[in-house]
């Protein structure tokens, strides 16, 4: 894990409130039309990745779902999202650390990552998280990503992001993963501007073979 990067983060959960980052979105309504789109069963794995003091685990506890798990490095975003949710964050599970460092406890059939992705700028840190979503994504379960597009910021809380177009996000995962659909979103910040998004979904190969970490 970055001890740099994972301060950063903890400074930055502990100076501000969530609606002082520009990323914050009361209802996060891309997300859940991505959710509805694949239709999944009340007991599947699902996992936000960068999941932090977002609402989106919110909505999943709200609608039934039964094996949660959200993903920060930062342990006082975590903590402020299970604040907020009060007794009902005993029913997710809560997993502090670097998503490069990442080893998945089970098989996810839906990967959700906004914002999370797009703050790997090396080449060894994006395959790493690629190969733990290869590894960590069912046979047949789905990847939903959400980075800053070519039309969005070049920086967030500080630190340089890594924009993406549809083509290099799928050249990304198009070993092991299907295309689904991706879309853009002018996401508005509780600062009236605006970022653009894009949202791209995959589909796991259910016949290809993850190779081992070198």
């Amino acid at each position: 894990m970055s001890l740099i990067e994972k301060d950063h983060w903890e400074k930055v959960f502990t100076t501000k409130a969530e609606t002082e980052f520009s990323w914050f979105q009361a209802y996060p309504a891309t997300s859940v039309a991505f959710l509805e789109l694949f239709n999944l069963p009340l007991d599947a794995n699902i996992i936000d990745i960068g999941g932090g003091d977002s609402h989106l685990v919110d909505v999943l506890v709200e609608r039934g779902y039964l094996n949660i798990y959200i993903l920060d490095i930062s342990e006082k975003a975590l903590n402020r999202a299970k604040l907020r949710l009060g007794k009902t964050a005993e029913k997710v599970h809560w997993i502090v650390s670097d998503v490069v460092d990442f080893i998945p406890p089970v098989q996810f059939d839906f990967w959700h990552d906004r914002a999370a992705f797009h703050f790997l700028t090396t080449p060894e840190r994006i395959d790493k998280y690629v190969f733990n979503a290869e590894n960590g994504i069912k046979p047949g379960g789905y990847l939903v990503l959400g980075t800053f597009s070519e039309n969005g910021p070049q920086k967030c809380s500080g630190l340089e992001i890594k924009q993406y177009t549809e083509a290099s996000m799928s050249d990304r995962f198009e070993k092991n993963f299907d295309r689904i659909k991706c879309v853009t979103e002018e996401h508005k910040t509780p600062f009236n501007t605006t970022q653009n998004f894009l949202f791209c979904s995959f589909k796991k190969n259910e016949f290809k073979t993850i190779a081992k970490a070198d």
